[in-house]
């Protein structure tokens, strides 16, 4: 009398290939969860403690992102907005509204406005705005329709894949120095030509070398 059912092997069969099914499915769960926004942190609007209308101010009003960000040119860091910045308009206009207290706040008391950080780095990877800026890179290539938002959110995924992606062929992102705040900045039918102008103009190659971005 045999101890086992003729069902026991294909039992066995199938356990001995979830053994080594099991890490492949879960390497390719870890490698599918690290492009999904859960993990790179996009499309989710990063409320602010003051309630600054991007759609308002840089879409209605035009104000260009270099203002609030003034350390964008010159600068790894974009910088953001003091209070002094703030007040230099609301000290007239809307100088009395209370969504505008957190401002005040911080003028008085001499303290920085928390803003929450919006594009956040590893530690080992370096980024200057400023050489960006000055190669012709736009405000819009990585941060998007800023104009569009209510609160600003992470649009690009900002992984290394991504970044590789534009430092390999770098010319499809170029702009001419006068539209790089722009958000409605469209290229002209002659695409292929003015990338090449404009590569040659700001001398842009590509950079894929390890050291470009760890140093």
């Amino acid at each position: 009398m045999s101890v086992f059912r003729p069902s026991t092997n294909t039992l066995a069969r199938l356990a001995f290939a979830a053994l080594l099914a099991g890490p492949v499915v879960a390497l390719a769960f870890v490698l599918l969860y690290a492009r999904t926004p859960f993990f790179t942190n996009q499309a989710f609007p990063v409320q602010q403690p003051v309630q600054f209308d991007h759609r308002h101010h840089a879409a209605d009003d035009g104000i260009d992102c270099r203002y609030c960000h003034a350390l964008a040119t010159r600068s790894s860091t974009a910088g953001l907005p003091s209070s002094e910045r703030c007040l230099g308009c609301h000290a007239q206009i809307w100088n009395k509204s209370p969504l505008l207290e957190p401002v005040r706040e911080s003028f008085f008391s001499d303290r920085p406005i928390p803003w929450r950080r919006v594009h956040t780095l590893p530690g080992f990877v370096f980024f200057n705005h400023s050489a960006h800026l000055a190669k012709g890179i736009g405000c819009r290539s990585c941060h998007g329709r800023v104009d569009q938002m209510p609160a600003v959110e992470q649009v690009s995924p900002l992984n290394m894949g991504w970044c590789l992606g534009c430092h390999r062929a770098p010319e499809a992102e170029l702009r001419p120095p006068e539209q790089i705040a722009s958000m409605t900045w469209e290229p002209p039918p002659d695409r292929e030509r003015l990338a090449r102008e404009l590569a040659a103009r700001y001398q842009v190659h590509a950079r894929v070398s390890c050291s470009t971005c760890h140093r």
